[in-house]
């Protein structure tokens, strides 16, 4: 990563708040809402562009077929995430090339640095996130390849993540069958969600920022972005 000092002299053009914005809108899962079904909208929405890979009409599986476990279902689930990854990979570079990951340092840094202490150049991976668990995972990895992210910062990160992965998509995917019986709208349970997730990571936080006072010579802690 660049030094401070690049790091303040750059300026982030308006391709890189385009390509930001137009990311950020396509992974957040906003475009593929019913309200926005018959507009054009929709084909810029990640899942739509990704599709129902193996599936009729987004419902029968034809590609892994129904009620079998094994090997052979494991080895058949991992190509339909090919595509997916495939696809976010892309996206992030183009993006990159046009400076969103500029603008998501700026954009995010005031929540990301004072509550969980990460880059917020992590961003990206923070909006993905809500939407997709193996996009945000990429995403992760690819920031501390770049040593974008310290050990201790991926952790954090990671923590939040982890705990209610991908939450949009799951809490219409796999607790669709609950939300008729809930007290709750699903905007609340998905704000609940995000808050539970931001308070584990927190924790986290405070465990290694309690655990580096007492090993201050274990490696790791070393902020490698701002």
């Amino acid at each position: 990563m660049t030094d401070t000092n690049d790091q303040n002299t750059y300026k982030v053009t308006w391709k890189g708040w385009l390509s930001l914005i137009f990311i950020c809108v396509s992974f957040s899962g906003l475009l593929a809402m019913d309200k926005l079904a018959n507009t054009p909208w929709r084909a810029l929405d990640f899942s739509v562009l990704v599709g129902k890979f193996g599936t009729i009409a987004g419902s029968k599986n034809i590609f892994q077929g129904a009620g079998g476990i094994g090997a052979r279902e494991g080895f058949l689930f991992t190509l339909t995430l090919i595509p997916t990854v495939m696809l976010a990979l892309g996206f992030i570079q183009v993006c990159e090339s046009l400076g969103a990951l500029r603008a998501a340092e700026k954009l995010f840094r005031p929540f990301l640095r004072p509550f969980l202490n990460v880059p917020g150049v992590a961003g990206l991976a923070f909006v993905s996130s809500f939407t997709s668990s193996d996009v945000g995972a990429v995403m992760t990895k690819e920031l501390v390849d770049n040593k974008m992210m310290t050990d201790d910062e991926r952790t954090i990160f990671v923590s939040y993540q982890y705990a209610g992965s991908a939450v949009v998509t799951n809490t219409f995917g796999t607790g669709a069958p609950l939300l008729p019986i809930s007290v709750l709208p699903v905007g609340v349970i998905i704000a609940l969600i995000f808050v539970c997730k931001v308070f584990g990571a927190m924790l986290v936080r405070c465990y290694i920022s309690y655990y580096r006072k007492k090993n201050p010579l274990v490696e790791g802690g070393d902020h490698a972005g701002q």
